[in-house]
């Protein structure tokens, strides 16, 4: 259902120059022959929700917004009911809230694509409003455009290089026949499915050539969206495989990371396969897989604010945006690490960090640096991060925290040789321990406002207790695969 015919006008949503491209778009819409038009949003896990829209009905949303219900904003991972939407205040502190009302899609007009997969079929990026016009504010890409807005005040602009490590299988059984279906609450059966390769190894070609006829036509899909994909590289395990792509700016970078987890998996498995980007599969002889996030700062100049001179490892902003980072490291890990299974992955000596250090070009660091004096290709490399978790959360707490550091000049202290023997604090080893760390937190609730620290608090902490309640549940239970729970792969390998 239609918003209003001028509620995009009358809120003064799109610039003049915004109305002209909503005109141009519908053009090509007719040119191309499209008959449908996926509008999505990512919700507060980082997944697309939207609507399939035809041509008259996206026409419409271009004027007047499309209203959509809220409702998701309730559901767990496992799309348990964690909110009461009936109490006075939908169970959010927040009275209009109340009753599941409807919140208003509005299309984000450059990031239309055609998806290459689906027949006359395109694609859009939409900003959630409130029927007031007001920005949603549990919506994660209002909060990453806030928080980019307070960067830009402060003369700097993000830029945000990509690499992303996933797992690729054949699909052997949907367990749709066989398996659990589900229940609000109860993840369903994961899929059964084998590995698409054997062994062990790193960049070697013939393991990469060994899947070439799978990863294809994502490969081909991807590209054709216009996204920057730089390499296609044969990962650490079987199966494993890992995506890197150019910079971007910060808005543009957490949109396509959500653009490509959806084209993998969605191409993945109309070819017999399974694409999946949680951390470690509860499959023998799986890894766990990271996000490493490649960043620097712009000035007003354009200019790269992270060059180092003669005897740095970093300009002094750079260092500072280290120091924020690694301060506010620990309350951030819900949004870098936002599942039970995420935390598999903090082990010494395992090339994920494990504590609060920096190094220069150690692998081993939270936050490693890749420069030269003069160098303008100089940045950061933050590795804390799992592939599945929300990007424009994981973006925007990380340039939050940086932009801290440079504002109170925080020094990040010296460089770590041995990053997992530094005798600093470490990050937290738990999800729960992660949420503690976040709810008592002052400064991302100043950031992000107290409504949404609060909002996902609640929400991790129920997903945690579903854990829990399982765990203690089944003490009995078969020796757990990876040291990995079956409640985590039925919860997030299908999901993520």
């Amino acid at each position: 259902m239609s918003a209003t015919s001028n509620f995009i006008e009358r809120h003064g949503i799109y610039s003049e120059e915004q109305r002209a491209a909503a005109s141009e778009l519908l053009a090509r819409i007719d040119e191309l022959g499209l008959d449908a038009i996926r509008m999505t949003w990512p919700d507060q896990h980082g997944q697309l929700r939207g609507k399939s829209m035809s041509r008259d009905g996206f026409e419409s949303a271009l004027k007047g917004g499309i209203e959509i219900t809220m409702a998701p904003y309730f559901f767990d991972t496992a799309n348990g009911i964690v909110f009461n939407p009936f109490s006075p205040d939908g169970g959010f502190g927040i009275p209009e809230l109340a009753g599941s009302p409807n919140v208003v899609m509005v299309p984000d007009i450059p990031t239309f694509r055609v998806l290459p997969w689906a027949e006359g079929t395109g694609w859009v990026m939409c900003d959630l409003y409130s029927r007031h016009g007001s920005p949603f504010p549990f919506s994660p890409r209002s909060i990453l455009k806030r928080t980019l807005a307070d960067l830009k005040s402060e003369g700097y602009d993000l830029v945000t290089g990509l690499e992303i490590e996933w797992y690729l299988t054949r699909l052997l059984d949907d367990n749709v026949v066989n398996g659990s279906l589900g229940a609000p609450g109860i993840a369903a059966d994961a899929p059964i499915v084998a590995p698409v390769a054997r062994g062990y190894s790193y960049l070697l070609d013939d393991h990469l050539d060994e899947i070439d006829e799978q990863l294809r036509p994502i490969r081909r899909a991807v590209q054709a969206l216009g996204l920057p994909l730089r390499s296609t590289d044969d990962e650490w395990a079987p199966s494993q495989v890992e995506s890197t792509f150019d910079v971007l700016p910060g808005l543009e970078a957490a949109d396509s990371v959500t653009l490509f987890r959806m084209a993998v998996k969605q191409v993945a498995k109309r070819n017999g396969h399974l694409a999946s980007f949680m951390c470690t599969p509860a499959i023998a002889g799986f890894y766990a897989s990271g996000w490493h996030l490649h960043t620097s700062l712009n000035d007003v100049t354009g200019a790269n604010a992270f060059v180092p001179g003669e005897g740095q490892e970093l300009s002094d902003v750079g260092m500072h945006y280290i120091g924020g980072t690694l301060a506010h490291a620990q309350a951030a890990s819900v949004f870098t690490t936002p599942t039970v299974n995420g935390y598999r992955r903090r082990r010494p000596y395992s090339l994920a960090p494990d504590r609060l250090t920096w190094g220069n070009d150690n692998r081993a660091a939270l936050m490693r640096v890749i420069s030269n004096p003069g160098d303008p290709s100089s940045h950061v490399e933050n590795r804390v991060g799992e592939p599945s978790a929300n990007p424009y959360l994981y973006i925007a707490s990380q340039v939050a925290a940086g932009l801290d550091g440079i504002r109170r000049k925080t020094d990040p202290g010296a460089a770590s040789i041995d990053p997992y023997a530094a005798d600093v604090p470490q990050l937290p080893q738990s999800l729960g321990s992660a949420i503690d760390a976040l709810e008592g937190d002052s400064f991302f609730r100043e950031a992000f406002g107290s409504s949404f620290i609060d909002y996902l608090v609640t929400m991790k902490r129920f997903e945690v207790g579903r854990y829990e309640e399982w765990v203690a549940s089944n003490p009995d239970r078969e020796a757990d695969v990876n040291g990995v729970t079956d409640w985590e792969h039925r919860e997030y390998f299908e999901k993520f």
